[in-house]
């Protein structure tokens, strides 16, 4: 048995990317992703999703601020899981609750720092350059009702070299983001089916 996964993403789908790749590989995955959901009908992560015959569907997050339309597609699809790989907008509140410790997230950077409300992408890099320091990486989390602030599953560190930019900083984290999300979401995804069993 294997926990229904969809997946939010907004962009080009680098991490749903690096996902499928792991699952491709993992004969013992504890989880399948069901689904893709995009605010952006121009996301690569849609287009991923098309090639690899997955349901890929698009939500207007503005049209839905209440999460309902969300919500509906989410149960529709039978998810039992909501991964983040680079949505950039906030779940609404509904579906927090409906999925309580279920939603899950993927941040550029080593949470509590550099995190919150804007703070997505280059941003986030130049952040950790400008506060002068030494190491970064990614942070796997649990998504509440606050920006960046549930509780962390997971990080991988990453030093911050001498000359580095935003660009050559951001490259290095996307690099063990790819290796640490997959995995993450096995955690979650066992922890989920045995909850399941008890």
């Amino acid at each position: 048995m294997r926990a229904r996964i969809a997946v939010l993403a907004s962009g080009r789908g680098s991490n749903l990317q690096a996902i499928l790749d792991h699952l491709d590989r993992s004969s013992g995955a504890s989880y399948e992703v069901v689904a893709v959901i995009s605010n952006k009908s121009d996301s690569g992560a849609l287009q991923i999703a098309r090639k690899r015959n997955l349901t890929a569907k698009l939500i207007d997050a503005r049209e839905d601020a209440d999460g309902a339309g969300l919500l509906a597609l989410l149960r529709q699809e039978r998810a039992e899981i909501v991964a983040l790989a680079g949505y950039l907008k906030k779940i609404p509140e509904v579906v927090v609750s409906a999925f309580h410790r279920r939603v899950v997230n993927i941040h550029p950077a080593l949470l509590p720092l550099h995190g919150g409300e804007g703070m997505y992408g280059s941003r986030v890099h130049e952040s950790v350059l400008a506060a002068g320091e030494r190491e970064s990486g990614a942070t796997v989390h649990l998504v509440d009702s606050e920006y960046d602030r549930g509780a962390v599953i997971a990080q991988w560190r990453v030093p911050v070299l001498p000359g580095d930019s935003a660009q050559s900083l951001s490259k290095r984290v996307l690099d063990v983001e790819h290796i640490l999300y997959p995995r993450a979401l096995e955690i979650v995804a066992a922890l989920h089916l045995a909850s399941l069993n008890r």
